[in-house]
């Protein structure tokens, strides 16, 4: 876009590929992420000092930290994201659950609001009927979330979700809702701009999980007709108008056996997987985020976005899923990277460079279209057995391993794949 760029960057992180290729990069603190990736005075001073325009949060870290989008506003700057007041709402599971049952929006029984107490989570556990789900109110990436099949779990299971939440997001605030057994989840990306425009860009399926970590994700879904997929869409799109949303966001649902879907929360940032939508869309969301963010309407309307073949996703840890998922950092002393027509990597590796301890253990993202889902597992495979990582351990082969899986070709599979089929696939 000729847009010049500043990038931010912590003490072990002075070699990462993003330093190195930005027009400008400021080192913001030590190792420990408090002090230098969460670091907002320090950030915005970055930002002010190099004479930036606007800030993309990108999709860790401070992506969804409400304070820190209404600070960079405050400091003349653009946020190129939805608005603090707007993260806040939606960051809050309970407000979130509140706006989308005023507006018509399937979601989840469960408590209006949050549990504030063990004695009123019992009572709302009692009146849903178990199992249920309790569930950090600022939470995300699967953290404070605990399943309770019955009574006698309930109280050290809210005890636990409680002492997470407020650990991991400063929030100790939960709620109950119904745990839906064997769901699928399916999250539909959705934008709006300043001028009262919202799309959505189809769904994205994001089944094959981990303890509540996505590892594969697909567009389309398998488990979508046309008719449920426009119905979705169009509730996806209420989500949004409900939430006063502005730039990218995604609303996530899970979707049961029986083909009825509710509403689980908005994501008010990008996600990390999607390249799948831009991949069978053919539109670049971060550029189109840009654009949002300077006050231009959208470049298409819903009756432009057209879903063309498949995309699949494989997330790229270094991890030894053999020895219980054990983080695999260390030194990268021999790198290939896949290639070809329909195949892309998003990735900061490069031989020499070193895997930090101190953060997220995703290395790499491998993406790849092609005309048919069939195709597209084929060429995945192709890709994985192209991937080479010396140096540190990674879940390649496991991730080999489950696009070969009956369940994954034939698209028979639910939130409960990895739980259930784990065991044999690291057995191999």
């Amino acid at each position: 876009m000729g847009i010049e760029t500043v990038v931010i960057y912590s003490e072990p992180d002075s070699d990462a590929l993003h330093a190195q290729l930005a027009d400008e990069a400021v080192c913001v603190g030590p190792a420990k992420a408090q002090d230098s990736y969460l670091n907002i005075k320090n950030i915005l001073s970055a930002a002010m000092i190099t004479g930036c325009d606007a800030v993309h949060p990108g999709f860790g870290f401070l992506s969804e930290n409400a304070s820190f989008a209404d600070l960079v506003k405050k400091c003349g700057l653009v946020f190129i994201g939805p608005d603090g007041d707007v993260i806040r709402a939606m960051g809050n599971k309970s407000e979130a659950r509140r706006r989308m049952v005023a507006c018509g929006v399937p979601v989840v029984p469960g408590s209006v609001g949050g549990v504030d107490s063990l004695e009123q989570g019992l009572a709302e556990a009692e009146k849903i009927g178990y199992p249920v789900l309790i569930k950090a109110s600022s939470g995300g990436g699967g953290r404070g979330m605990r399943r309770v099949f019955s009574p006698e779990e309930f109280e050290c299971a809210f005890s636990t979700a409680k002492a997470e939440a407020k650990a991991c997001f400063g929030d100790d605030e939960v709620y109950v809702e119904k745990l839906i057994q064997q769901p699928r989840h399916i999250e539909f990306q959705i934008f709006a701009d300043s001028k009262g425009n919202v799309i959505h860009l189809g769904e994205r399926e994001c089944s094959i999980q981990r303890r509540n970590q996505k590892m594969i994700e697909e567009s389309p879904s398998r488990a979508l007709t046309p008719a449920l997929r426009e119905k979705m869409g169009e509730h996806a799109v209420m989500a949004a108008r409900a939430a006063e949303y502005r730039n990218a966001g995604t609303v996530e649902f899970v979707l049961d056996k029986q083909g009825n879907y509710y509403f689980i929360e908005m994501n008010t940032r990008v996600q990390v997987e999607h390249p799948v939508t831009e991949m069978v869309t053919g539109v670049d969301i971060i550029r189109e985020q840009i654009r949002v963010a300077a006050g231009f309407p959208l470049s298409m309307n819903q009756e432009d976005v057209k879903l063309r073949g498949a995309s699949i996703e494989c997330r790229i840890n270094a991890e030894n899923p053999y020895e219980g998922f054990r983080p695999c950092p260390g030194q990268i002393v021999g790198l290939h990277l896949p290639g070809g027509p329909g195949v892309r990597v998003d990735t900061a590796l490069y031989p020499g460079c070193k895997i930090s301890p101190h953060y997220d253990n995703m290395i790499a993202k491998l993406i790849v279209h092609g005309p048919t889902r069939a195709d597209a597992i084929r060429k995945m495979r192709r890709s994985l057995e192209e991937f080479l990582i010396q140096g540190v351990e990674t879940n390649i082969e496991l991730q080999y391993l489950i696009l070969h899986h009956q369940d994954f070709i034939k698209g028979r599979y639910d939130t409960g794949f990895m739980e259930k089929h784990l065991d044999t696939l690291v057995s191999y």
